[in-house]
């Protein structure tokens, strides 16, 4: 995330929301609560060994979506090599392949159907991709007749603009989650890092399944259904839903849709492909109301927040000779700020939008200190400075064109580090895996 959540496919092939080619992420995207799940800008670098066209183009011909009916959870059998079962649970298709193989469906499929219980958990302070994708795979394997929980670590707060999701009777405090769960299913989370507290619990399942988009995903979890090129993990759930043989109804559809817009931009960051809005029309057909559900992420907002936006604007400075010379525009909100006037911190998340409109600044930052008295620095960029590395310097990670750290300390000194790690083009590294991105 930072973005999540709608991917896309090669036309023709069946699996919607993913792209013909890996297609260029928006430069400066934003889900929900800001956990913006940006696709790589136009030249941008996703992990090591994912390849270029041609060898996505093979892994997809190598791996072809069924074209049969999807298979029922009672009747779910591998089709592995030979028709014997699939690999063990602790093998999985290499990280960095496009695509998760059929093996892996297959292995993800048999460890549900054999399941009673099901513990699904995401990200910390999950966007619209995190939840709502969570939330429609729950209510999906509650159809199977399947006991769910579903929760996230600490703070167990859901964002207030997510709280028009279905599903929510599913959420239990991360305490309530088994100590060791039979089978659990992490959704939208580059590494188990990014579980916060419920970390140790995945570490002690009996199998995990890993349901991700992200490029910097560290490929932990016995079965991966990690594909980069998806413009959200809810593409990846819906392939799942359908999989499963669970028809899609308005509350799981709605769960899926908001995901989808979420980590589109509202379909308007270039991996809204065709297929995307293919995913889209039947998520809409399910009985999804695009207008309520843009109303809920991005058109609402306590008077308050008005306030602490125009306060953060109005202290917004301009750097025209940084990130080498393309312009850097920053600002800052403290938590005084917010406190006075009563606006709770998973809402600070559109502030950056405002800032990344800078005509003359290829980078925006705003520094937004939390609860506890850090600084949280979300950084976007328009495709032309690598922000994800300079943020992997300061202890954080993330995307090429959108990615954050956490840092303590004063504004000032903590802009100046920033201001040092960031690089043109000309600067760039060689290709390296990064750490999780850290919700950006």
């Amino acid at each position: 995330m930072s973005g999540s959540q709608g991917r896309g496919e090669t036309p023709g092939a069946g699996r919607p929301g993913r792209p013909a080619q890996r297609a260029p992420r928006d430069a400066g995207g934003h889900t929900a609560t800001g956990h913006d799940v940006v696709p790589r800008a136009a030249g941008g670098r996703g992990r090591a060994g994912s390849g270029g066209a041609v060898a996505h183009a093979a892994r997809r011909a190598e791996h072809p979506k069924p074209a049969g009916p999807a298979p029922t959870a009672a009747s779910i059998t591998s089709d592995a090599a030979g028709g014997g079962p699939g690999p063990g649970p602790d093998a999985a298709a290499p990280v960095g392949a496009s695509w998760p193989s059929g093996a892996d469906w297959n292995r993800a499929l048999e460890l549900i159907s054999a399941a009673d219980e099901v513990s699904l958990v995401c990200h910390v302070a999950p966007d619209g991709d995190a939840l709502g994708s969570m939330l429609a795979l729950g209510q999906a394997l509650t159809a199977l007749g399947k006991r769910c929980l579903a929760s996230f670590g600490e703070p167990f707060t859901v964002p207030g603009i997510l709280r028009f999701l279905p599903g929510q009777d599913l959420l239990v405090e991360p305490q309530r989650m088994p100590a060791a769960p039979t089978l659990m299913i992490a959704l939208d989370a580059a590494g188990a890092a990014r579980l916060g507290s419920l970390a140790e619990r995945a570490g002690r399942a009996e199998a995990l399944i890993v349901v991700d988009h992200h490029a910097s995903n560290t490929g932990f979890g016995a079965v991966r259904l990690v594909d980069p090129d998806a413009a959200a993990t809810a593409v990846l759930v819906d392939e799942l839903i359908r999989r499963l043989g669970v028809p899609l109804d308005r509350d799981i559809a709605q769960g899926l849709y908001a995901g989808l817009a979420s980590d589109t931009g509202s379909f308007k960051y270039p991996c809204t492909t065709p297929e995307v809005h293919d995913l889209a029309g039947r998520l809409l057909a399910a009985g999804v109301r695009a207008d309520a559900v843009s109303r809920e992420l991005w058109d609402r907002a306590p008077f308050g927040y008005l306030q602490v936006l125009a306060g953060a604007l109005a202290r917004a400075r301009l750097e025209r000779d940084a990130a080498g010379g393309r312009g850097l525009v920053w600002t800052t909100i403290a938590r005084t700020d917010r406190d006075a006037r009563d606006v709770p911190y998973d809402q600070l998340e559109g502030v950056i939008d405002q800032l990344r409109r800078t005509d003359e600044a290829e980078v925006a930052v705003v520094c937004k200190e939390n609860d506890a008295g850090d600084w949280y620095v979300s950084t976007r960029s328009k495709g032309a400075v690598d922000v994800g590395r300079a943020c992997v310097e300061l202890g954080g990670g993330g995307h090429d064109s959108a990615a954050a750290f956490t840092a303590s300390g004063e504004p000032i000194a903590i802009i100046d580090r920033l201001r040092a790690a960031l690089r043109g083009p000309e600067d760039e590294a060689p290709v390296q895996d990064r750490p999780a991105d850290p919700g950006l």
